[in-house]
């Protein structure tokens, strides 16, 4: 457990954040941990029971580059082939899906996918029963979730009155397959709620990502 001593700008601060993004990193590669759980749980290794000040907190890019370190430290003979596999998949996915205009997004898109890792698309669709529906005539049987879509418009100014965004997710040769479906219009929002960009990549860009 480490006590707080630093103030903003100094190099212990900077150190500790190290230090959570590092241990942050290693549960995501390891364990398949999202980043929400990730980084709390090693916030709680560095400070224990002791409230963690919101400066010590590493963003998600700085995680994100210490799992890149650690897959090319730990998992430079399996990762690369892991990430082309999980990518072919997702073509052979959103190909599939073409009617519904997929978007890859996620580890599988920013080269950071390791062994635990899932599929996510985003599919931007007039309405979701038309995904449902065709998956059904499939012979997919999936599970369904939701969550409010805090990236909409309508819910940024409080509006209570916003559908929630619904998630499927199946298997899919083996790997876990997640389909976040959103309103057509939404494609056109490009940020998070928090001013993020939002990365995601069209069938295009991801065939050529794997060429």
């Amino acid at each position: 457990m480490m006590p707080f001593m630093a103030s903003k700008h100094s190099p212990e601060f900077d150190q500790i954040r190290a230090q959570i993004a590092a241990s942050a990193a290693r549960m995501i590669a390891e364990d398949g941990a999202d980043y929400g759980t990730a980084k709390q749980k090693a916030a709680q290794q560095a400070f224990g029971n002791s409230r963690v000040p919101g400066n010590c907190m590493p963003d998600n890019s700085q995680i994100e580059e210490e799992v890149r370190l650690y897959n090319a430290l730990f998992f430079a003979d399996s990762q690369p082939a892991r990430l082309v596999h999980l990518r072919t998949l997702s073509v052979e996915m959103m190909t599939e899906l073409a009617a519904f205009n997929p978007y890859l997004t996620g580890a599988v898109l920013n080269g950071t996918a390791g062994e635990h890792a899932d599929i996510h698309l985003h599919l931007f669709v007039d309405s979701p029963k038309e995904v449902e529906i065709y998956l059904l005539n499939k012979n997919i049987q999936f599970e369904i979730s939701e969550s409010d879509n805090f990236n909409r418009p309508e819910k940024r100014r409080g509006r209570s009155d916003v559908e929630p965004q619904e998630t499927l997710s199946f298997m899919y040769k083996q790997e876990s397959i997640h389909l976040a479906l959103y309103d057509a219009n939404d494609l056109r929002n490009t940020s998070t709620a928090s001013g993020k960009r939002i990365e995601r990549a069209n069938l295009a860009t991801v065939l050529a990502l794997l060429k």
